[in-house]
């Protein structure tokens, strides 16, 4: 007899904890817009945490800083215009040189011509 109790206790703690289960599963599908509500505070308040802790440069950091950027790419901008200068007046030569001579002192030039600038 006190097998079948504790049989009958064990089938009782399954079943409470099934129907715990169950209701876990059932609320957590209850009601998807409260959810979303509560996942969407919680965004915001984790960000409003985040951004406090964040370390704001100064004034004059971000001015010195923006003054770097811009002499920098400006020295960028004048390396990639004298290159484009360089091979722009290379071909306008060779165009030059090919209406103007034979194709063999053209062929001859041009490799003089391509031998100077990448060994300079």
């Amino acid at each position: 007899m006190s097998e079948s109790k504790e049989k009958t206790t064990a089938e009782v703690k399954k079943e409470k904890s099934d129907k715990k289960s169950a209701d876990a599963v059932k609320k957590n599908k209850e009601n998807v817009f409260k959810r979303m509500g509560k996942s969407i505070k919680r965004f915001f308040k984790d960000f409003r945490g985040e951004c406090k802790k964040i370390t704001w440069p100064t004034g004059k950091t971000v001015l010195n800083n923006s003054i770097v950027v811009l002499v920098v790419v400006a020295i960028v901008g004048l390396v990639i215009f004298g290159i484009d200068q360089g091979l722009a007046l290379i071909i306008k030569q060779l165009v030059a040189l090919s209406n103007s001579q034979d194709a063999k002192q053209a062929a001859e030039a041009t490799t003089q011509m391509i031998s100077m600038f990448f060994l300079k």
